[in-house]
C-alpha cells in the first residue's frame, strides 16, 4: 500500500476523486500539446473514466490517482499503479503539470521524490508509456532517466514503453 503523504515532502498530496474532475480538467486543458499526440481528449467524461480505470488484472485498490498541491493550487496530477505489470514495478499511467509550473524542474523534483519512495517500499523500477511523437513528453521522461524498452502501436498512435530503475 502506498502512503500518499510520502510521495512528496515539498507538496501536499491527496487522492483525487470524481468531485475533483473540474480541477483536473482545467489543468489538462492548459496542456493542449499533450492531447495532439494522444488517442484521448481532455473532457470531463474522460477524466471521470480515467479516475476509475485500471490495467488488466489490477484492482482499484492498487490505483492512486493523486494531486500534488502547493497550498490550495493543484500543480500536478499522477495516476500511479502499484505493482504493474509486475509486483516490483510502479506504473505511471498519467502525469501532468500545471502549465505555470512547467520548466522550473518541479516535475523533475516530483518524479525524483516518487522514485525515491517507490524504491523505499521495494519497487525495482517505474514504467510508463509515452507517445513516441510527443517531443515534450519524450524530452521530460528521458531527462528523468527513463529509457525506452519497447514500442507498440495503440489505437493508431506509436507508443514507447519506458522504464527507470529506482
Amino acid at each position: 500500500m502506498i502512503e500518499l503523504s510520502k510521495l512528496s515532502s515539498k507538496y501536499n498530496v491527496r487522492a483525487l476523486n470524481d468531485s475533483d474532475a473540474d480541477s483536473i480538467l482545467k489543468l489538462c486543458l492548459d496542456n493542449p500539446q499533450f492531447y495532439e499526440f494522444s488517442e484521448t481528449k481532455a473532457t470531463k467524461e474522460q477524466i471521470l473514466k480515467d479516475l476509475h480505470i485500471t490495467p488488466p488484472k489490477k484492482d482499484i485498490s492498487d490505483k492512486y490517482y493523486v494531486g500534488f498541491y502547493q497550498n490550495e493550487t493543484l500543480i500536478a496530477v499522477m495516476d500511479l499503479i502499484d505493482g504493474f505489470p509486475k509486483e516490483d514495478i510502479g506504473f505511471i499511467g498519467f502525469f501532468m503539470m500545471k502549465k505555470a509550473f512547467q520548466g522550473k524542474d518541479i516535475g523533475t523534483s516530483l518524479i525524483s521524490e516518487v522514485s525515491d519512495y517507490l524504491k523505499l517500499i521495494g519497487k525495482k523500477s517505474i514504467r510508463l508509456c509515452i507517445n513516441k511523437d510527443n517531443p515534450q513528453s519524450n524530452h521530460f521522461w528521458k531527462k528523468n532517466g527513463f529509457i525506452i524498452i519497447d514500442e507498440v502501436i495503440r489505437n493508431g498512435f506509436p507508443i514507447v514503453i519506458a522504464e527507470k530503475k529506482v
